[in-house]
Protein backbone atom coordinates (compact mmCIF):
# COMPACT_ATOMS: atom_id res chain seq x y z
CA UNK A 1 0.00 0.00 0.00
CA UNK A 2 2.81 2.53 1.25
CA UNK A 3 4.65 1.64 -2.53
CA UNK A 4 1.37 2.71 -4.09
CA UNK A 5 0.83 5.68 -2.41
CA UNK A 6 4.50 6.64 -3.31
CA UNK A 7 3.36 5.48 -6.94
CA UNK A 8 0.71 8.40 -6.79
CA UNK A 9 2.30 10.90 -5.31
CA UNK A 10 5.10 11.16 -8.48
CA UNK A 11 2.81 10.21 -11.03
CA UNK A 12 2.41 13.36 -13.43
CA UNK A 13 -0.52 12.84 -14.17
CA UNK A 14 -2.13 12.90 -10.35
CA UNK A 15 -0.37 15.94 -9.73
CA UNK A 16 -1.35 17.55 -12.58
CA UNK A 17 -4.96 16.67 -11.88
CA UNK A 18 -4.15 18.22 -7.89
CA UNK A 19 -2.82 21.59 -9.57
CA UNK A 20 -6.30 21.09 -12.13
CA UNK A 21 -8.62 20.02 -8.66
CA UNK A 22 -7.41 23.37 -6.97
CA UNK A 23 -7.90 25.72 -10.41
CA UNK A 24 -11.54 24.52 -10.86
CA UNK A 25 -12.22 26.06 -7.29
CA UNK A 26 -10.22 29.11 -8.27
CA UNK A 27 -12.17 28.63 -11.56
CA UNK A 28 -15.20 28.86 -9.50
CA UNK A 29 -14.49 31.69 -7.35
CA UNK A 30 -13.56 33.92 -10.26
CA UNK A 31 -16.97 32.91 -11.98
CA UNK A 32 -18.60 34.00 -9.05
CA UNK A 33 -16.84 37.15 -8.80
CA UNK A 34 -17.16 38.41 -12.75
CA UNK A 35 -21.30 37.33 -12.19
CA UNK A 36 -21.60 38.80 -8.64
CA UNK A 37 -19.56 41.38 -8.10
CA UNK A 38 -18.51 42.42 -12.05
CA UNK A 39 -22.19 41.71 -13.07
CA UNK A 40 -20.63 39.81 -16.44
CA UNK A 41 -23.16 37.43 -18.15
CA UNK A 42 -22.55 33.93 -18.24
CA UNK A 43 -20.26 34.04 -21.55
CA UNK A 44 -17.76 37.07 -20.51
CA UNK A 45 -17.83 35.86 -16.80
CA UNK A 46 -16.65 32.13 -18.22
CA UNK A 47 -13.77 34.05 -20.02
CA UNK A 48 -12.84 35.94 -16.93
CA UNK A 49 -12.80 32.54 -15.01
CA UNK A 50 -10.81 31.13 -17.04
CA UNK A 51 -7.93 33.72 -17.72
CA UNK A 52 -7.64 33.89 -13.91
CA UNK A 53 -7.56 29.69 -13.38
CA UNK A 54 -5.10 29.05 -16.32
CA UNK A 55 -2.50 31.73 -15.01
CA UNK A 56 -3.26 29.51 -11.43
CA UNK A 57 -2.95 26.21 -13.39
CA UNK A 58 0.31 27.60 -15.07
CA UNK A 59 1.90 28.46 -11.87
CA UNK A 60 1.01 25.36 -9.96
CA UNK A 61 2.04 23.05 -12.77
CA UNK A 62 5.75 24.55 -13.64
CA UNK A 63 5.98 24.21 -9.57
CA UNK A 64 4.87 21.56 -8.61
CA UNK A 65 3.91 18.86 -11.69
CA UNK A 66 6.69 19.73 -14.18
CA UNK A 67 9.39 21.49 -12.18
CA UNK A 68 11.97 20.21 -13.33
CA UNK A 69 10.99 21.26 -16.65
CA UNK A 70 10.10 24.74 -16.17
CA UNK A 71 11.91 27.86 -17.55
CA UNK A 72 14.00 30.62 -15.48
CA UNK A 73 14.58 34.07 -16.10
CA UNK A 74 11.78 36.46 -16.22
CA UNK A 75 11.59 35.93 -20.51
CA UNK A 76 11.42 32.58 -20.20
CA UNK A 77 9.01 32.46 -17.98
CA UNK A 78 6.54 34.71 -19.86
CA UNK A 79 7.11 32.48 -22.80
CA UNK A 80 6.32 29.36 -20.66
CA UNK A 81 2.87 31.09 -19.71
CA UNK A 82 2.42 32.37 -23.27
CA UNK A 83 2.59 28.58 -24.80
CA UNK A 84 0.48 27.22 -21.79
CA UNK A 85 -2.19 29.81 -22.51
CA UNK A 86 -1.98 28.78 -26.48
CA UNK A 87 -2.29 25.30 -25.88
CA UNK A 88 -4.69 24.99 -23.11
CA UNK A 89 -6.92 27.22 -25.01
CA UNK A 90 -7.49 23.68 -27.12
CA UNK A 91 -9.01 22.32 -23.61
CA UNK A 92 -10.90 25.65 -23.18
CA UNK A 93 -12.31 25.55 -26.64
CA UNK A 94 -13.56 21.63 -25.40
CA UNK A 95 -14.06 23.23 -21.87
CA UNK A 96 -16.07 26.15 -23.04
CA UNK A 97 -18.06 23.60 -25.70
CA UNK A 98 -19.41 21.71 -23.26
CA UNK A 99 -20.05 24.68 -20.91
CA UNK A 100 -22.21 26.79 -23.68
CA UNK A 101 -24.46 23.84 -24.82
CA UNK A 102 -25.23 22.74 -20.72
CA UNK A 103 -25.93 26.58 -20.21
CA UNK A 104 -28.16 27.33 -23.49
CA UNK A 105 -30.01 24.04 -24.53
CA UNK A 106 -29.57 21.70 -20.85
CA UNK A 107 -32.47 21.42 -18.49
CA UNK A 108 -31.81 22.27 -14.96
CA UNK A 109 -29.44 21.91 -13.02
CA UNK A 110 -27.44 20.93 -15.85
CA UNK A 111 -27.79 24.33 -17.44
CA UNK A 112 -26.76 26.13 -13.94
CA UNK A 113 -23.28 27.62 -15.32
CA UNK A 114 -21.39 26.71 -11.98
CA UNK A 115 -22.43 22.72 -12.29
CA UNK A 116 -21.67 23.24 -16.57
CA UNK A 117 -18.13 24.53 -15.38
CA UNK A 118 -17.54 21.64 -13.63
CA UNK A 119 -18.49 19.55 -16.80
CA UNK A 120 -16.34 21.93 -18.95
CA UNK A 121 -13.13 21.30 -17.00
CA UNK A 122 -13.16 17.85 -17.54
CA UNK A 123 -13.42 17.42 -20.93
CA UNK A 124 -10.87 20.35 -21.29
CA UNK A 125 -8.84 18.65 -18.50
CA UNK A 126 -7.76 15.87 -21.19
CA UNK A 127 -6.30 18.00 -23.51
CA UNK A 128 -4.78 20.23 -21.23
CA UNK A 129 -2.42 17.39 -19.28
CA UNK A 130 -1.16 15.84 -22.94
CA UNK A 131 -0.36 19.25 -24.48
CA UNK A 132 1.21 20.79 -21.54
CA UNK A 133 3.36 17.45 -21.52
CA UNK A 134 4.68 17.67 -25.16
CA UNK A 135 4.34 20.85 -25.80
CA UNK A 136 4.97 23.56 -22.47
CA UNK A 137 7.25 21.49 -20.01
CA UNK A 138 9.35 18.99 -22.30
CA UNK A 139 12.70 18.42 -21.45
CA UNK A 140 15.15 21.11 -22.58
CA UNK A 141 17.79 20.20 -25.26
CA UNK A 142 21.25 20.40 -24.12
Amino acid sequence: MNQLIAKLATSKLVRFGAVGGAGFFVNEAALVIAKTVLHLGDHPAWLFGFAVAVTFTWWGNRTFTFHEHKSSGHSGMLAEWARFVATNSFGAIANYGVYAVLVEFAPWPLKVPYLALFFGVLVGMVFNFTLSKKLVFRPRTP
